[in-house]
C-alpha cells in the first residue's frame, strides 16, 4: 500500500506530547480544507494521540505507518 499524497510536511522527531500534537494543530491551520499533512514522529504515543485529536477536531486519519522507531501519520484537514 503506497503512502497518501500529502501537501505540507511536518517533523516532530525527538518531541513528545503534547509538542507533536500543537506543531500537528498549528501546521493544519496554514492549510486549506481538504489538504493533507503529513507528520513524522517519534514519540510511541503519537500513534494514539493521532487517533484521538482526529476524533476530537474531526479532521480524517487517512493512514498511519511505524518504521524503525519512527512513525507517520497523515490528516486530511476538515
Amino acid at each position: 500500500m503506497s503512502n497518501p499524497d500529502f501537501d505540507l510536511d511536518l517533523d516532530v522527531r525527538g518531541l513528545n506530547c503534547p509538542l507533536p500534537i500543537l506543531k500537528a494543530k498549528k501546521a493544519l491551520a496554514e492549510l486549506s480544507s481538504g489538504q493533507v499533512l503529513c507528520i513524522h514522529a517519534t514519540d510511541p504515543g503519537s500513534t494514539r494521540d493521532f487517533q484521538a485529536f482526529a476524533r476530537q477536531t474531526g479532521h480524517e486519519l487517512l493512514a498511519q505507518r511505524q518504521e524503525s522507531g519512527e512513525f507517520t501519520h497523515w490528516l486530511r484537514k476538515k
